[in-house]
């Protein structure tokens, strides 16, 4: 028998610490929260992902009656980046979310399995490491990849 350890880095900044460009991403995320459309979970997520040509793009989570119809914030932003900028290699995301009592979150969220999958596309297109800014209340976590996320991946593609 042989086991595997898998080790997920994360590096926890308040906001006084963040480097400017992450303070703004942060923003922003925080900011697409509030475009959010949301009436069955109340939950709404926002997403900005950093570009190489520095350009930033924002989603919000979309949900529909339909459940299945509906989309995550960084789905939303990615496709977005991908059919807007197809030649831009994705830098870094950050990811923002509000509950029903319409505070930010306490502890970051990470993106869904579908989400984490889809960005992993693009961090590999970029051949380079996306950073993850996780945003919670008052602390962020702050991941070096997007294949940190998501450690036994498909990436065959």
């Amino acid at each position: 028998m042989k086991n595997i350890e898998i080790v997920t880095p994360i590096e926890v900044k308040e906001y006084a610490e963040l480097t400017p460009q992450e303070a703004r991403l942060v923003e922003l995320a925080r900011q697409a929260t509030h475009r959010s459309y949301a009436p069955y979970s109340h939950f709404s997520v926002g997403a900005a992902i950093l570009l190489d040509n520095n350009e930033i793009i924002t989603g919000s989570n979309q949900e529909n009656a339909a459940f299945s119809s509906g989309t995550c914030a960084e789905r939303t932003a990615c496709f977005y980046a991908g059919a807007s900028y197809p030649d831009a290699k994705f830098k870094a995301i950050a990811v923002a979310a509000r509950d029903a009592s319409e505070d930010f979150v306490m502890r970051p969220v990470p993106p869904c399995g579908a989400c984490r999958q889809a960005l992993l596309q693009y961090e590999t297109l970029a051949d380079d490491n996306v950073k993850v800014l996780l945003v919670g209340r008052n602390e962020i976590y702050i991941l070096p990849s997007i294949k940190s996320l998501l450690p036994l991946s498909f990436t065959e593609f």
